[in-house]
């Protein structure tokens, strides 16, 4: 026990400590929300991963999909390393630093604004954006809980409220930086605990062949009658288990708090650096996440089921396999866990409190704003986003209605599914128009929100909220252009002056370009 308090006690003293250096970098809305658009490769690759991967991950995903798939939902986290890290920063990256610099953009809702020449498109934006992240944030603290009553007995409420106080205070304080060098010092814990927690439950398994092979043995009638399934390569499940890679991987490309590292990236080396950074981190958490999920069914000796399904949910399934672990990797894991929640955390409420702020208050119900005005509002909405979130989150753990599980279950959909196909043409197509915009965000958020009101109306593929949160995202990337195309051109001399970043000369060094 003193092991695990004097961890703890050390990690939240060093992410409050880097919250009070970064004060300085945090006095204007540029360095508050983006760091001055100066933050290097490694920091916003350790950014972009962190806020990736979070507790949801670690111990639901991972747990749920393990169990359901094998050790073929590893394919799960490369599909998070190669779609939804790698070509996410090919695609997206360079060009969205160069236009919202351009545009003088700060949040996603405000990149539409000035890209579309709408200021309905941006309040739109600001508005699905607040109402689901904060159901999303809300259900970082889902996989504390468990872990925090295995290592410590401590009670839910006290692990949420400790959470988000010293969240709140390092991202109050520092703003974007001191997030951004937290993110660096948690993801490093995330990859060190992972390579060590994976290795030990494997051992516990008389190593990785023997734990394979003992999963070959294991079979489910209820899932599938193929004898060794959960050790196949794609595992009982190969649609269902696409749509998950889809929606878990593409997801990424339409989320506000993940975009958003892109407008602070430092430079073109930079970006070049940070794609290999943050694939080879998603390589190693989260293949590392679903690799150990998938090994689940052979801990059925203290994982208790009902009908196939775990006694307690999935969630049960992680902390039941770390269970047996020495004192010193189950302190590892518990700081694990709550770095990657306060990481994803903090990138989630400096997204809702600057859309907020900057979106939807200023210049519209408050017509002039100051720098400093502006960045103080920030700072009270994050305390507010923070207290909303953990009070959604007391409640949900303490009521039999399970509404709000579902909200936080199509958050993710909705979000990219509304913003995933206009975001990404309005980067690469002139002949976007702010119609197609209106479309795509009125399908993606409806359609999350009748799965999750009228869920059995839907063909049975669809009923799942992550198959149609997939469909939600992919029809997006058909109707954007397809209503672009039947709806009036947008300005040319506009949209020309918004691309005109894109051809702008620059010097470069003799080892970047040859002379003629």
């Amino acid at each position: 026990m003193a092991i695990k308090i004097i961890l703890l006690v050390v990690f939240f003293g060093i992410m409050v400590g880097v919250g009070l250096y970064c004060r300085r970098h945090a006095t204007d809305v540029n360095g508050f929300v983006l760091g001055g658009r100066n933050v290097g490769p490694w920091l916003t690759s350790f950014a972009y991963g962190t806020s990736y991967f979070s507790a949801v991950v670690f111990v639901g995903y991972a747990g749920q999909f393990g169990w359901k798939y094998g050790i073929a939902s590893t394919w799960i986290g490369l599909g998070n390393a190669f779609l939804g890290s790698l070509l996410a920063w090919v695609v997206l990256g360079r060009r969205t630093r160069i236009m919202t610099q351009h545009l003088d953009s700060s949040t996603m809702p405000d990149f539409f604004g000035k890209r579309f020449a709408s200021r309905g498109l941006k309040i739109g934006a600001s508005v699905i954006t607040f109402l689901f992240l904060i159901p999303y944030t809300a259900s970082l603290y889902n996989g504390l809980s468990r872990l925090f009553s295995m290592a410590f007995s401590i009670p839910y409420e006290i692990c949420i409220l400790l959470m988000a106080l010293l969240t709140g205070v390092y991202v109050i304080a520092g703003g974007y930086m001191a997030t951004a060098i937290n993110d660096f010092i948690q993801g490093i814990i995330m990859l060190v605990g992972i390579a060590a927690v994976v290795a030990a439950v494997l051992v516990s398994r008389g190593g990785f062949t023997a734990a394979l092979a003992g999963l070959a043995s294991v079979s489910d009638a209820g899932v599938s009658s193929v004898p060794g399934v959960f050790a196949s390569f794609f595992g009982p499940d190969p649609l269902n288990l696409l749509g998950v890679v889809i929606l878990t991987s593409l997801g990424t490309w339409g989320l506000p708090q993940m975009v958003q590292k892109f407008y602070a990236i430092k430079s073109e080396e930079s970006i070049k650096k940070g794609t290999i950074i943050s694939s080879l981190f998603a390589v190693v958490v989260a293949g590392g996440c679903y690799f150990l999920g998938g090994f689940g069914r052979l801990f059925s000796d203290v994982i208790e089921t009902v009908n196939g399904v775990p006694v307690g949910g999935y969630d049960a399934v992680i902390p039941a396999m770390l269970s047996s672990l020495p004192d010193l990797l189950i302190a590892v894991v518990v700081v694990l866990v709550l770095s990657a929640s306060m990481s994803t955390l903090s990138s989630l409420v400096i997204a809702s409190s600057s859309t907020i702020t900057l979106d939807f208050l200023k210049g519209n119900l408050v017509k002039k704003m100051s720098e400093k005005t502006q960045v103080l509002l920030m700072r009270v909405f994050i305390v507010v986003f923070v207290a909303i979130s953990a009070v959604i989150a007391i409640y949900q753990q303490n009521t039999t209605s399970n509404f709000i599980a579902q909200l936080m279950g199509v958050s993710w959909g909705a979000l990219a599914g509304a913003f995933l196909a206009p975001f990404l043409y309005g980067l690469y197509w002139k002949r976007t128009t702010k119609a197609a915009c209106w479309v795509s965000f009125g399908f993606g958020s409806a359609v999350m929100v009748a799965n999750m009101l009228a869920r059995s109306a839907f063909p049975a593929i669809l009923q799942s909220p992550i198959n149609c949160g997939a469909f939600a995202m992919l029809a997006g990337l058909v109707l954007v252009p397809a209503v672009s195309l039947v709806t009036p051109k947008p300005d040319r001399a506009f949209v020309d002056e918004a691309f005109a970043c894109y051809d702008k000369k620059v010097p470069v060094s003799q080892k970047r370009a040859l002379i003629d």
